[in-house]
């Protein structure tokens, strides 16, 4: 599957997100940047829609019986296969695309791919992981098509991203500190806070937020992600 990005007939409320994806460098994203080799190519898809009340995103809760990365909220996403193509080229919109529909069901049909962020690196997983911007033009349903690998799917108001009420800072056991929100009740952290928090700030739609509150992971999540033995920091979990 070759999809072309399309940057032009999106929601004016896009555009910044847009300008930001273009202009943004590799480092005000994150410090772990790719190796110069190595490293799995992964795809994730940050969807951009407009629900009931108003511009949201989409997110998935993986199942609480997976072996990494249980029972945590990220974007859908995964490991890059053979069919999807070259991962300096159109692969990583084809990966993102089809995880999407394993994993959603989302038709992928009626998604507008309008930019890509630079990948980034996990070094913990080796992922070197692209964030693939989408804007949902033509809306199907979702759900959980798996529910061994998919434990919910859900869509997240931005307004409720940018209320300040919901940000806080989450500090890892392994000492990292990264951002998190509290929204749709559960609490967003990891790779994929982290990428929300940079497009946010760099669009211009982050609101002034206390960042001196901190949170601490629950006893129920690290068992959950096991997250104090592999000091997980959010990456895409690839089957």
């Amino acid at each position: 599957m070759t999809v072309a990005i399309e940057r032009d007939g999106l929601p004016e409320w896009l555009l910044p997100v847009r300008a930001a994806a273009e202009t943004v460098l590799p480092e005000q994203l994150s410090r772990f940047l790719p190796p110069a080799s190595g490293g799995r190519p992964s795809a994730v898809l940050m969807l951009f829609g407009h629900g009931e009340t108003g511009p949201d995103l989409l997110l998935i809760e993986r199942a609480r019986s997976l072996r990494s990365h249980a029972g945590q909220p990220s974007f859908p996403g995964g490991a890059l296969d053979p069919e999807d193509g070259d991962p300096a080229g159109p692969g990583p919109v084809a990966a993102a695309l089809r995880e999407a529909e394993e994993e959603t069901g989302l038709d992928p049909a009626g998604v507008q791919v309008f930019a890509t962020l630079p990948a980034l690196y996990i070094p913990v997983s080796g992922f070197v992981v692209t964030t693939v911007l989408g804007w949902w033009r033509r809306e199907t349903p979702v759900g959980p098509v798996d529910p061994a690998e998919t434990g919910a799917v859900f869509r997240v108001p931005l307004t409720d991203l940018t209320d300040p009420a919901n940000r806080a800072r989450l500090r890892h056991p392994s000492g990292h500190v990264g951002p998190a929100f509290e929204v749709a009740g559960r609490l967003v952290w990891g790779f994929t806070a982290g990428v929300i928090d940079r497009v946010l700030h760099y669009s211009g739609l982050e609101r002034p937020w206390d960042v001196r509150r901190t949170l601490t992971l629950s006893e129920e999540a690290l068992n959950l992600t096991g997250a104090d033995r592999q000091h997980d920091r959010g990456s895409p979990a690839p089957r």
